[in-house]
């Protein structure tokens, strides 16, 4: 079946506002003519996607499911829109996503030295986005750190970063100059598997309070430093890696340009060449895919 934006948009206004006369004064149209648009929508679907009664309108699984979806798939058409006019305009843009605590601007000074016809655009990524912001069109380019799935992508290796313990001040390691993971163990970490945050500061904000502690790239560290909180070495805690990512399909345009500068810039930067000197400053045009 082909998707009614029409009447995905329609959907979006009545999930949000849970009420359907509400949900059409938002969108300027009558309420009976959205209220046949949701049946008709929900008809070709095959399935519900309300609950109705006298006073509530409530999501379905179903529902919940496609509004989760929505905000996803606005985001691409928007996007498609906006390339579409750009491109008729002559316009050139990369949007380039960042990980917390990674900083491109040097890349970006670089690539606008040599290329100032080219529009940036520059993306912080939450923690638990990764690489979601690549593979939906939010981004061209990504700076990111491991983990996250190959599939689909190329990737430039950069460096590797140390990670440190950040522990409130009150913790009874707090004054130990360095740790090992021996020394943290039966700790509660705080991590997405333990208890999900929807932002570093929350996380940051728990520890403080006392919640528990948690391991993080000394990047993010050097970024989110606060009062109530102590970052400290842990010798024997493996590094992580960073790297350069694009769609494979997405090197197109000025992004071979924006990666051979970038992968040159940010491995002087983070003081190393990747995968050893032999992958010197390899565009990741012309590397091979990972997955």
């Amino acid at each position: 079946m082909d998707l009614d934006l029409r009447k995905l948009r329609y959907f979006v206004a009545v999930a949000e506002h849970r009420h359907f006369g509400r949900a059409a004064q938002a969108l300027f149209i009558a309420q009976p003519v959205l209220s046949r648009q949701i049946r008709a929508f929900e008809q070709e679907l095959g399935c519900p996607l309300f609950t109705r009664s006298t006073r509530s309108v409530e999501l379905t699984p179903a529902g919940r499911q496609l509004y989760d979806e929505a905000s996803k798939i606005a985001t691409v058409v928007d996007l498609a829109l906006r390339r579409v006019h750009e491109a008729q305009r002559g316009e050139q843009r990369i949007a380039v996503g960042f990980s917390p605590g990674l900083h491109v601007s040097e890349a970006i000074r670089a690539f606008t030295a040599n290329r100032p016809e080219v529009e940036i655009d520059v993306l912080p990524l939450h923690w638990w986005e990764r690489d979601a912001p690549l593979r939906d069109g939010r981004a061209h380019v990504g700076y990111l750190r491991r983990p996250f799935t190959d599939s689909g992508l190329r990737t430039v290796p950069i460096g590797h970063e140390t990670k440190v313990a950040c522990l409130p001040v009150t913790h009874p390691l707090a004054g130990c100059r360095s740790l090992t993971l021996a020394d943290l163990d039966g700790e509660p970490f705080l991590d997405g598997r333990t208890r999900w945050t929807s932002s570093l500061e929350e996380k940051f904000e728990l520890i403080a309070s006392g919640q528990g502690i948690a391991l993080v790239p000394v990047s993010i560290a050097g970024t989110y430093s606060r009062p109530g909180l102590v970052y400290r070495a842990v010798s024997d805690a493996p590094p992580v890696e960073t790297c350069l990512a694009v769609p494979e399909d997405g090197c197109t345009g000025p992004v071979p340009d924006f990666l051979d500068i970038a992968t040159a810039v940010l491995r002087r930067l983070s003081g190393g060449s990747g995968k050893g000197e032999e992958a010197g400053t390899t565009s990741l045009a012309d590397a091979p895919s990972t997955d």
